[in-house]
């Protein structure tokens, strides 16, 4: 059937055997819904909520599958449904709390007993896993290590305030710069982010000098959100 016959015939001229009054009756309700559907706005290019489809903007939240690790990118309303820290789901939300550890203490040996093998990491708390769990940037994207427990539990120990890091959705990052070592705690999904950037844009072995600088560039930026740990203003996310 053509589109002319889901039309219906032309205004004024009803098909043969057919009165006046009759074709107005069966033409109008099609013609009616065409001209709606030729009327409704495209609807604007953009990205999703991947749980209920509503267009979100780039400044979107995120929640996390706890199992597999993935993020989604979701509206405000789907985001706080999942914005609960006891709550026995599989998705939690990702908070947006910056904490800075200015007193932060870490030795280049307990660094090596961490056995990364580049200058900047991240750690956070897997609960499926029940233990922390270390990546660090490389050509691949994040690169999981072989990290030991014990020297991780003994760096915790001598930073009390690490240990308010809330599971699978906030991470410890740390960088190691001329001896001397940087620890904030951020969103698991700036991590994932910084990641991404490394790895598209990594040369040779290092990384090379574009991927140096959008380090720095990211934790300029981490550190002009970030607030000291134990601040009033830097624990009005806290999860403890």
């Amino acid at each position: 059937m053509s589109g002319s016959d889901l039309v219906g015939p032309p205004a004024g001229r009803p098909p043969a055997g057919q009165s006046q009054g009759t074709s107005t009756i069966a033409a109008g309700p099609l013609a009616v819904l065409q001209r709606i559907r030729g009327a409704a706005p495209m609807t604007p290019p953009g990205e999703r909520c991947e749980m209920c489809g509503t267009p979100i903007d780039d400044g979107h939240s995120h929640v996390v599958n706890i199992g597999s690790r993935a993020l989604m990118c979701t509206c405000r309303g789907c985001y706080l449904l999942f914005d609960y820290k006891d709550a026995d789901i599989k998705y939690r939300a990702v908070p947006e709390r910056y904490l800075s550890f200015p007193d932060f203490y870490l030795t280049p040996m307990q660094w090596d007993d961490l056995q990364i093998p580049v200058s900047m990491a991240f750690f956070f708390h897997h609960s499926e896993f029940g233990h922390q769990v270390a990546f660090y940037p490389s050509p691949a994207g994040a690169t999981e290590s072989e990290l030991p427990l014990g020297a991780w539990d003994d760096i915790v120990q001598a930073n009390p305030r690490l240990s308010e890091l809330a599971p699978d959705v906030e991470a410890i990052l740390v960088r190691a710069q001329d001896g001397v070592f940087e620890c904030f705690l951020v969103p698991i999904d700036a991590c994932y982010e910084l990641v991404g950037h490394l790895r598209s844009g990594w040369r040779g072995f290092d990384g090379g000098q574009e991927v140096r600088q959008a380090l720095t560039d990211f934790f300029d930026r981490v550190q002009s959100r970030s607030r000291p740990a134990g601040s009033a203003v830097g624990e009005t996310a806290q999860w403890s």
